[in-house]
């Protein structure tokens, strides 16, 4: 028989379940996308034990499943899955601090008009953009390779970032916003990153998606040279997806 005392003090199943669940979430939330067997490795885990987690993640939709980006010749097997936190489980997550950046905004955009809200997301991101362009001094000219080694840099900052090659150019991915909750509200905040990638790559960009907008990632479009607009590379164009 179970002596009482010792079953009161013993972690229940789902109590068990529910911890190791928010330690993933914790971890997806940190590093914007892992893999399984990367989970696994950091939380001491089987693959089967994370699977398991992952597939109870799934169908509360609090992650969703992306094709990892491949370099080179695939190899046997099915190709990892990168695992990335949906918007609802972001939600999860305190902003207190968004709420005070938030209202520091509101109070700019009352006293000093959308031009100051302009000029503190533009000065807010100065810093961000030096630190990438140290990062970018030998990436060459050519576009695609400054986004890759600017998704490098960024993914150092937090953004947990990837550059892709598609058939129009190249795409930079962030999967992690650290401004998410008040860029929905200020948009002026993507308008001035976005402008900030648009410079360090050294072309026009322009923006698909964002995860202010609701989107699971942000997406940055970056045209292949021949394609390039000859505009200054200060102009942005972002397409909202959120209509």
């Amino acid at each position: 028989m179970v002596n009482p005392a010792t079953r009161s003090r013993t972690p229940s199943t789902a109590a068990v379940d529910g911890r190791t669940r928010d330690r993933v979430a914790q971890l997806l939330f940190d590093c914007g996308g892992a893999t399984a067997a990367e989970l696994g490795v950091q939380l001491g885990l089987s693959p089967a034990a994370i699977r398991k987690h992952l597939d109870a993640m799934l169908a509360e939709h609090l992650v969703e499943a992306r094709e990892m980006p491949q370099r080179g010749p695939r190899g046997r097997g099915r190709p990892a899955k990168l695992f990335v936190l949906t918007a609802t489980a972001r939600e999860g997550f305190p902003h207190f601090y968004d709420g005070i950046a938030t209202a520091a905004l509101r109070w700019i955009a009352e006293h000093g008009g959308r031009e100051a809200v302009d000029a503190f997301a533009a000065t807010q991101v100065s810093a961000l953009e030096e630190r990438c362009r140290a990062a970018l001094l030998e990436a060459g000219e050519d576009p695609i390779a400054r986004a890759e080694a600017l998704a490098e840099a960024l993914t150092a900052e937090g953004y947990a970032a990837n550059a892709t090659t598609i058939a129009s150019g190249g795409q930079l991915c962030q999967h992690h916003c650290p401004v998410a909750h008040v860029a929905a509200e200020f948009p002026q905040l993507c308008d001035a990153e976005t402008a900030v990638i648009s410079r360090l790559i050294g072309t026009h960009v322009q923006r698909l998606a964002t995860i202010a907008h609701g989107d699971g990632v942000c997406t940055t479009h970056i045209p292949a040279p021949q394609c390039a607009t000859p505009a200054p590379v200060t102009q942005v164009t972002t397409v909202r997806t959120d209509r």
